[in-house]
């Protein structure tokens, strides 16, 4: 199979000494020009009549397509894009993929994006890369079309220079009138864990800055960079800034005073330095998604912050819990931050053994007393009609279908398993009916698979009619991602100090969900001309030829098991019908929807 694309590869670049093609975002190459194998279905360049690169897009979102630049011999080249009309607003934005030597599969894999000025000039092999007999360097194009932007075709040229040649592929982009929605329909959130981790990513600042590191501008800069590279990609970031054991990590919390009645917040300073840019949206000046507060963040609040658990049932622990609440709400209040959900969620399991109940994916029903006697108090800390915008959050699997019940009212805030919920065809409506917010959560795919299945959670949150999906770790790449790889599945946003960046770079996969989103948007806001039923219907045929039905099938009888019988395996072999879905899934998945998605756009204007 490998042999044919490599072949099919050579035929498309030809024997000339320096070659350029443009290929769809879900067809990767390795550093040899073969195509990955995973990707063969996507694996032919894009030309048509002419040899003309054809694009197109709806106003307000990206199109984005891939450059293969091809030496045949080692040697210095240069690769640039540009407009035959100066004036367009279209603005360009060029990444060179970097290709990860992937242990598991012996093979590489280009995943992180390193952003680069056009023109863009080095050689081959690259000498950073380090990949002997490298032939081929891949470059993931973003066409960004404002919404002012005049519907119409745009045309450009991308040309490489090398060994003395030059050759050109001639690009077109027909901008439609449609326009996606500023707000997207799906939120996808990226999920970490404390901020230690960023010391090890950025050891040059870290050495630069020695102790001062953590309470500097820089290191607060950092945080609110990875907040701007998933907020760019139409995506959520989530620091979780406390332990399995409720150690509150220093910038997450106010600082305290006092026991008892007399405690109280001593001072905000670190932790409006964190919050504060967040909060208020200045942090994402300069974007093109405008300075908008975030839409989620976690409150340090957990069994041993604000009050000990030492204390669960005295009077002085309600007090503690109580009286700091309030001040959090006061100062929230104050300050103005009422756009964002601050999210009281519990964190740990009692097989740590900090704590004797589950706080996350609860399994024993005795332990929803605890959530219930959690949400009295913040009911009492909180004055009825606050601005403030409290949730109480749940990350549930075991027992949903028994929480759904036994914490109405309780919980307002549901994460659920992004499996199991095929259970409980009609509770993503009942409990949005309810007012409480419905997300899910999963994992990442890792760089081996299909490039289409990054796709799979954003359409199946948006087939179920949930809100959000949760990909519980996104930002540890592993020790060595760049040349003993792993896979990928717990990251989409690199750290950038390889190249002598103080922030994140994308990955290939953050920006295929980005475009995924953003499709989805515009296909949601096609309701208003279409039932939702119907385009529930016509999408899961051209995504994956599913019927809209097969994404709920019939409840197993294992889902009425008592909880604590349920295993892993249980519901490994119970949610089968999901995985067949995602299975189906390959690298023109995605550009078949889109295709018809950007047709209803056309037929309705």
């Amino acid at each position: 199979m490998r042999a044919l694309i490599f072949l099919s590869c050579i035929f498309a670049f030809g024997l000339r000494a320096a070659d350029l093609e443009a290929y769809s975002e879900f067809a990767r190459l390795d550093p040899f020009g073969v195509v990955i194998e995973a990707d063969g279905p996507a694996g032919q360049p894009l030309s048509g009549p002419k040899g003309v690169v054809a694009l197109r897009g709806a106003r307000g979102g990206y199109v984005s397509f891939r450059l293969a630049a091809r030496l045949a011999k080692p040697g210095p080249y240069s690769v640039t894009f540009a407009w035959n009309a100066p004036t367009t607003n279209l603005t360009v934005e060029a990444f060179r993929e970097w290709f990860h030597y992937t242990e598991p599969k012996n093979s590489y894999y280009p995943d992180a994006l390193a952003p680069v000025k056009l023109p863009y000039r080095s050689q081959l092999p690259e000498p950073d890369n380090k990949i002997e007999k490298q032939t081929v360097q891949t470059f993931w194009v973003d066409i960004w079309i404002p919404r002012d932007t005049a519907p119409g075709v745009y045309r450009g040229e991308a040309r490489i220079e090398g060994d003395g040649k030059t050759v050109s592929r001639r690009i077109e982009l027909q901008v439609l009138p449609a326009s996606i929605p500023e707000k997207e329909i799906v939120a996808i959130d990226h999920n970490s864990y404390g901020s230690e981790w960023l010391a090890s990513q950025y050891p040059k600042l870290r050495q630069r800055l020695g102790e001062k590191f953590f309470a500097s501008d820089e290191f607060f800069g950092l945080i609110h960079s990875y907040h701007r590279i998933f907020y760019e990609h139409l995506g959520v970031f989530h620091q979780l800034g406390y332990g399995h054991g409720g150690k509150v990590g220093p910038e997450f919390a106010p600082e305290l005073e006092g026991s008892g009645r007399t405690k109280r917040i001593k001072g905000w300073s670190l932790y409006d330095r964190h919050y504060g840019p967040l909060l208020d949206g200045s942090a994402f000046a300069g974007t093109k998604r405008g300075a908008q507060p975030i839409p989620f963040v976690y409150l340090p609040i957990n069994p041993e912050w604000p009050a000990s658990f030492l204390w669960w049932g005295e009077p002085g622990y309600e007090t503690e819990f109580v009286n700091v609440t309030r001040e959090m709400e006061q100062h929230f209040r104050e300050k103005g931050w009422t756009k964002t959900v601050f999210e009281m969620f519990f964190n740990h399991k009692k097989r740590y053994k900090a704590f004797p109940w589950d706080g996350d994916e609860t399994r024993f029903p005795a332990d929803n007393r605890y959530f219930a006697e959690y949400a009295r108090l913040l009911k009492k800390a909180v004055p009825p009609g606050s601005p403030v915008q409290f949730r109480f959050r749940s990350d549930s699997s075991w027992m949903m279908g028994q929480q759904f019940k036994d914490l109405a009212g309780v919980i307002d805030f549901w994460v659920l398993g992004g499996s199991e919920v095929s259970w409980y065809k009609e509770v993503p409506a009942m409990l949005r009916a309810r007012g409480d917010i419905v997300w899910m959560y999963g994992g990442t795919p890792e760089v081996t698979g299909s490039s289409g299945a990054i796709t799979f959670a954003p359409f199946q949150t948006w087939i179920w009619g949930a809100e959000g999906f949760v990909r519980w770790l996104t930002v540890s790449p592993g020790g060595d991602p760049w040349f003993r790889f792993g896979g990928g599945d717990t990251v989409l946003a690199y750290s950038g100090d390889r190249f002598g960046i103080d922030g994140p770079i994308p990955s290939i996969r953050l920006k295929l969900q980005r475009n995924c989103v953003q499709d989805l948007t515009l296909l949601d806001s096609l309701k208003t001309r279409k039932p939702v039923e119907e385009l529930r219907t016509g999408a899961a045929n051209r995504y994956n030829g599913s019927r809209y039905e097969d994404w709920w099938p019939p409840r197993p009888a294992a889902a009425d098991l008592p909880s604590y019988e349920m295993t892993n395996a249980t519901i490994d072999e119970n949610t089968k019908p999901v995985k067949d879905l995602a299975a189906r899934v390959d690298a023109q998945s995605w550009e078949k929807l889109r295709a018809w998605i950007l047709q209803l756009a056309v037929e309705g204007k």
